[in-house]
């Protein structure tokens, strides 16, 4: 393949973040909380506080994490400690993760992890995914969170790859598809709940038939 590069969101990605949200928030809620709309109303908590500036990722999952609570009339006081910083930590890869992040390295595909974490709270993550990077490159690093350009420009210093060269791959249509494919990226967006966006050349509901897609955006390109 001329694809040598293959970037990769994390966090709804390759690891369950909707899952981690929802057991470190649900027991402080009422029996039988839907637990995706709990996370879909945590995702647009964040990306509002992400928009504002940049703070350290710990400070976003704390704030969004105690906003979304009182939304629905649990207050935490600031004595209290939010479960939500130190929940990420046990966050856990999707089932097909690791099998095909090994597939792509075996086809002598280099994998990057483009992230809006910083690097503490990523490295638990990397080791559940019992496969290590070529390159991460954090919101920590960049000083700002995708949608932003900061992880892309990064990325390119640091790997020397090329656009022609690079994949995207993610579950996020608002912080990955549309600004990778804005920069020029092949883009392959992960559906997990069978979402949709032009900004996506590609889309599958899983990483399973990753790399037979990576293949033919190659062809596609080479035809």
């Amino acid at each position: 393949m001329s694809v040598t590069w293959a970037t990769f969101d994390c966090y709804g990605t390759l690891i369950d973040w909707e899952g981690g949200v929802a057991d470190a928030l649900a027991p402080l809620l009422p029996l039988g909380v839907d637990r995706h709309e709990l996370a879909t109303r945590y995702i647009e908590i964040e990306k509002s506080i992400e928009g504002e500036r940049y703070l350290p990722y710990a400070t976003v999952l704390d704030r969004a994490g105690r906003a979304l609570l009182a939304e629905r009339g649990v207050t935490l006081s600031p004595d209290d400690v939010c479960p939500l910083p130190d929940s990420i930590h046990r966050w856990q890869p999707f089932a097909e993760v690791s099998t095909t992040l090994r597939a792509l390295r075996e086809r002598g595909v280099r994998l990057a992890i483009l992230s809006n974490v910083d690097r503490d709270l990523i490295a638990s993550s990397i080791r559940h995914l019992g496969v290590s990077p070529d390159l991460i490159i954090t919101a920590e690093d960049a000083r700002s969170y995708k949608p932003a350009p900061g992880h892309w420009r990064l990325f390119r210093e640091r790997s020397g790859a090329t656009v022609e060269e690079t994949v995207h791959v993610g579950a996020s249509v608002y912080h990955d598809m549309v600004p990778a494919r804005a920069l020029g990226y092949r883009t392959v967006l992960i559906a997990r709940h069978g979402e949709s966006s032009p900004a996506a050349l590609r889309t599958i509901p899983d990483l399973s038939r990753l790399r037979e897609t990576i293949q033919a955006l190659d062809g596609a390109r080479r035809s």
